[in-house]
């Protein structure tokens, strides 16, 4: 192939075809670089809503998710499955030597992501996590915003909704994870300490929190306040982080979703008084991220080098917190240090 030639496009399987796998089938099958070679997915029902989805398609459709991986021409893998059958899956890709892409969060256990991580570095193929917000252009202009906030001094985020209600995971594990992404990206580093609490009215049976409250504390001495909930009817999709200069708010639920508020307090006779308060709309570029996504995928795989944006060790990082934040939950908002690449330690 010469400078000038097209590669060819990536052959994919798709493996999920529930409410956010048929996003990534209908992503891929738009991208010219790929060519979604098979789908998989247990519920014939699931099938059938993928074919009217695609109905030009005529590559493999099947129950069984390891025949769609085994089909001729696949070259990557895209797992939109239930957390905890991301392991076996994402492993049993990589000793295949295909690359993969795995819905967030990348295990459910930091060992597991270590031992996924170290199998793509030995077969040398691409392991990515779908940390979406990264690659969404609001989320990418927040971050070049930071430094107009000056000192930077607290950070809070609330994520809340009616369901869908996960069995799989708690709502830490579902949720949390957007927001620690952002905040992480923002501001160039990750919690060294978790507070946490939940509590479980929805499934009791299964001990899975369905309302988290956590506090975490970053290298800098910042601190964030966070609330996740599956059972709050007031739906909110909120992060702010609050500097010396003004508040970067993103509210993905409002029609300016990006807003630098400023303003500042002058004393006067011992009173503080509000002064220069006003509020900036930030533009953004429209794209859909999940289409970078896609993109970013399809560049790391045909360059078979790894995404610089949202690697599998990323995930792995991630997983860290969210272990931490659990383990503080399990006693009561005991305070857990997070060392990373070792288990987080209560403190």
């Amino acid at each position: 192939m010469t400078e000038f030639e097209q590669p060819e496009p990536v052959g994919i399987a798709v493996l999920g075809l529930g409410r956010w796998g048929v996003h990534w089938l209908r992503n891929f099958a738009a991208n010219p670089a790929a060519q979604i070679v098979a789908m998989a997915d247990p519920s014939a029902e699931n099938l059938a809503k993928a074919r009217q989805l695609l109905p030009d398609y005529s590559g493999y459709c099947t129950t069984d998710w390891q025949s769609a991986i085994a089909q001729p021409g696949v070259r990557a893998v895209v797992v939109v499955t239930p957390a905890i059958t991301h392991f076996e899956l994402i492993t049993t890709a990589l000793e295949l030597g295909l690359h993969v892409l795995v819905e967030k969060p990348i295990t459910v256990t930091m060992a597991e992501a270590q031992l996924a991580c170290e199998l793509a570095e030995r077969q040398q193929c691409v392991l990515m996590v779908d940390h979406t917000y990264l690659f969404n252009p609001v989320i990418q202009r927040g971050q070049a915003a930071v430094p107009a906030l000056g000192d930077l001094r607290y950070a809070y985020a609330t994520r809340s909704h009616l369901g869908p209600v996960r069995q799989d995971v708690d709502v830490m594990w579902d949720l949390a994870i957007h927001d620690l992404v952002i905040l992480n990206y923002w501001l160039g580093q990750a919690p060294i300490l978790v507070q946490a609490k939940g509590q479980g009215w929805l499934q009791p049976d299964r001990a899975l929190a369905d309302t988290v409250w956590a506090e975490l504390t970053y290298p800098t001495g910042l601190q964030a306040t966070m609330h996740w909930s599956w059972s709050n009817p007031d739906k909110q999709r909120r992060l702010g982080l609050v500097g010396s200069q003004g508040t970067l708010i993103f509210d993905e639920l409002a029609t300016d979703n990006l807003v630098l508020q400023r303003g500042e307090l002058a004393t006067s006779d011992d009173q503080f008084i509000p002064l220069n308060q006003h509020r900036q709309t930030l533009e953004t570029v429209n794209q859909e991220p999940l289409a970078n996504v896609c993109n970013h995928f399809l560049e790391c795989v045909q360059q078979n080098q790894p995404s610089s944006i949202s690697a599998g060790w990323q995930g792995l990082e991630l997983v860290q917190m969210l272990e931490g934040i659990s383990q503080s939950i399990a006693h009561n908002g005991a305070a857990i240090a997070l060392e990373y690449g070792r288990s987080p330690v209560m403190i």
